[in-house]
């Protein structure tokens, strides 16, 4: 059982992943959480404290994500890199679509909240590419991760009831890779 800041800030991030930022409330964490009203104001005095917490929960789970789906090391070529994107895309849009839903609504609010996370994708991204020998590697970092975001967008709106191959999508992102 997650200690009581951990579960309030879970039940937090469900309730942005329904209702948006303007339906995170002290009242609505507490019947999300299945607590007594106040006991997220107890623990969060105010709105700016909860949505500083809930991003930082948001960081923490973000890095446990990728501990938990990343590949065990450095992709050995292009295809197995774009097969391990494809997966991550594919995860983050089915089994985690709450916590990407909330990651995108917290954007939307606060986008410097995800501008460093968005720097590390893109720099971790850049040196897979680099080491792979793919030219201009940085631009293509970015363009792989803005397709990845693009889609993920899509995947959780107007392609919800699509399911998607995962081989479609790693070819989408080696094509973006080039030669």
């Amino acid at each position: 059982m997650p200690d009581r800041r951990t579960q309030l800030l879970d039940a937090a991030l469900a309730v942005v992943a329904e209702k948006g930022m303007k339906g995170l409330t002290h009242r609505a964490v507490d019947a999300a959480a299945a607590l007594p009203q106040g006991t997220t104001s107890n623990y969060y005095r105010n709105r700016a404290a909860l949505v500083e917490a809930v991003l930082d929960r948001l960081l923490q789970l973000d890095a446990e994500l990728l501990q938990d789906t990343g590949p065990a090391g450095p992709p050995q070529d292009i295809d197995q890199l774009a097969g391990q994107l494809a997966a991550l895309v594919l995860a983050l849009a089915r089994q985690h679509a709450g916590l990407t839903r909330a990651r995108l609504a917290l954007s939307l609010d606060h986008p410097e909240a995800v501008t460093a996370g968005h720097h590390l994708l893109v720099d971790g991204l850049s040196r897979a590419l680099t080491a792979l020998g793919v030219a201009d590697a940085e631009a293509r970092a970015r363009d792989v991760a803005d397709y990845g975001d693009g889609l993920l967008l899509h995947l959780l709106t107007v392609r919800s009831a699509d399911n998607p191959d995962p081989k479609v999508i790693a070819g989408a992102i080696r094509r973006l890779l080039g030669p």
